[in-house]
């Protein structure tokens, strides 16, 4: 599949191994340098005419990082490489990304720098990616050093599912709320964490359940298995991080690989989105209104399996900041359009997003209600909109919706159907929220505020409404705010509970 607008620059050759010049106990090194223009293409290919007989290719790379007038984006440029079968979109050729997290990386057979995919390094033309981040008015200068080491090969490890990656399921409690964190990075993308390090914080938060997305690559998924164990579901995936917007994979096959090479505008994310889908995963934006250059979500979020339809939302990314705030106003204002729609509506979820200290594995979780600790039940249970999200383990919701007189009960993520005018009685328990306020927001907005709850945490609201006044309703809990009207920091929220009766057929 053919990829955006790009640009390749001139080869870099090799001599054969024997008598090479400039080479040293079976090494040569070569040196290439250039400047890259403002108004770059996304992606830079530098060839790399690799020979017969490589054990391994080492890439290692400097740029200038000059003053820029205030206002104006400095340099940063990424850097990764995909082996002789080529750079087409849909990444056969993919050895490796590490963003701008490393200055140098190597490839083998039997290992490569964390973020690169061991493997035999064929004869062919290998092609170093360079992606210009952002670049300074005055343009980018680099400087690229390329060295083959010859000698024998060695043994590519050869993955099996039943002993390198972690198993599809742990020991659940059947029916019932699993607390997870699904974004967040490890060593083998821009994190400074190992997989052992995020498993113990994953425990010690009290979390169920997991999900690796390391930024651009699935390197990490032969690494995690052993962190794995009947307390804690490990699932794989990738943060798709795109020009116009990242997307956490969640939960998709071993070793699967999601391109990230294209914009809004290429009208492709629809296909890598059906592909995710297709290796068992789910489409999750993340951190939709982020301020970071290029993080912006931009292709549309769809609903059920529109095309390029996302499964979920990430509304809360890490600690709580004016940008989820934007997210969350976002998320409800599309509630309204599944209130009589069976098609579906787009679940809300929170992840952390932790890359290295002090950031907070389990700030935010994702409380699933799920029929066990498996990889299809958490998805299905996130994909159905049954889950709230709260700040720590400290914090539960119940949160549900009664017919008056008649026992009939929705939870999150539900719906109860009753008539326009059947008396609706809507109850929201919260422990470990103390000083906090809760809040009942419906399709008109927030309607009811709770006294501020006692130092002990917990409380009860109820409130009595009708499907024909509000059309869903929702909760919140919220720190004490510092001034005036301005809400405070999320402690909690949950996703809505519909009132009323689907439109059959509308």
């Amino acid at each position: 599949m053919a990829g955006p607008p790009r640009l390749t620059l001139g080869n870099v050759s090799f001599a054969a191994a024997d008598g090479a010049d400039g080479q040293e106990q079976g090494q040569e090194t070569r040196t290439v340098r250039g400047t890259l223009p403002a108004g770059s293409p996304d992606y830079v290919y530098v060839p790399v005419e690799v020979p017969s007989g490589v054990r391994e290719i080492r890439v290692a790379y400097t740029y200038d990082r000059p003053s820029v007038p205030a206002g104006a984006q400095g340099n940063a440029l990424d850097i990764g490489i995909f082996d002789e079968r080529g750079t087409d979109l849909g990444g056969r050729g993919f050895r490796g990304w590490s963003g701008g997290a490393r200055t140098e990386f190597f490839v083998r057979a039997d290992k490569a720098t964390p973020g690169y995919v061991p493997g035999p390094v064929r004869e062919g033309t290998w092609h170093v990616a360079l992606g210009p981040y952002t670049v300074a008015p005055q343009g980018l200068s680099y400087e690229l050093t390329i060295t083959l080491t010859y000698g024998e090969p060695g043994e590519t490890p050869t993955p099996t599912p039943t002993t390198t990656y972690p198993p599809s399921r742990a020991k659940g409690r059947g029916r019932a709320w699993y607390r997870g964190d699904c974004h967040l990075h490890s060593w083998y993308s821009d994190g400074r964490r190992t997989p052992a390090e995020i498993a113990a914080l994953a425990r010690a938060a009290g979390l169920d359940f997991i999900n690796t997305s390391d930024h651009n690559t699935y390197a990490s998924h032969a690494h995690w298995a052993t962190e794995a164990g009947e307390d804690l579901l490990i699932l794989l995936g990738e943060e798709v991080t795109t020009r116009n917007g990242h997307v956490v994979a969640l939960g998709t096959d071993p070793g699967t690989f999601v391109d990230w090479r294209y914009r809004a505008r290429d009208n492709r994310f629809g296909h890598y989105a059906r592909q995710i889908r297709q290796a068992g995963g789910l489409v999750v934006p993340a951190h939709p209104h982020a301020t970071c250059v290029g993080c912006g979500w931009k292709f549309g979020f769809g609903f059920g399996f529109e095309f390029g339809a996302a499964d979920a939302v990430e509304v809360w990314n890490g600690p709580w900041t004016p940008d989820d705030e934007v997210t969350l106003a976002e998320w409800d204002n599309t509630l309204v359009a599944a209130v009589g729609d069976s098609r579906g509506w787009l679940p809300a979820m929170g992840n952390s997003d932790a890359h290295r200290d002090p950031d907070v594995v389990g700030l935010p979780q994702t409380v699933v209600l799920a029929d066990d600790l498996t990889r299809e039940a958490i998805q299905e249970g996130i994909r159905a909109g049954r889950s709230y999200v709260a700040e720590s383990q400290n914090v539960s919701l119940s949160f549900t919706a009664t017919a008056s007189g008649r026992g009939e009960l929705a939870g999150i993520g539900g719906r109860l159907e009753v008539s326009a005018d059947s008396e609706v009685t809507v109850r929201l328990e919260v422990t470990g929220a103390p000083r906090c306020t809760a809040r009942l927001i419906t399709d008109q907005g927030v309607l009811l505020t709770s006294d501020v709850l006692p130092v002990t945490g917990a409380g009860v609201v109820e409130w009595r409404t009708t499907a024909a006044y509000a059309a869903y309703v929702r909760a919140e809990v919220r720190h004490e705010t510092a001034a005036g009207p301005v809400p405070g920091a999320m402690a909690a929220f949950t996703n809505p509970i519909f009132l009323g009766r689907w439109r059959r057929g509308g």
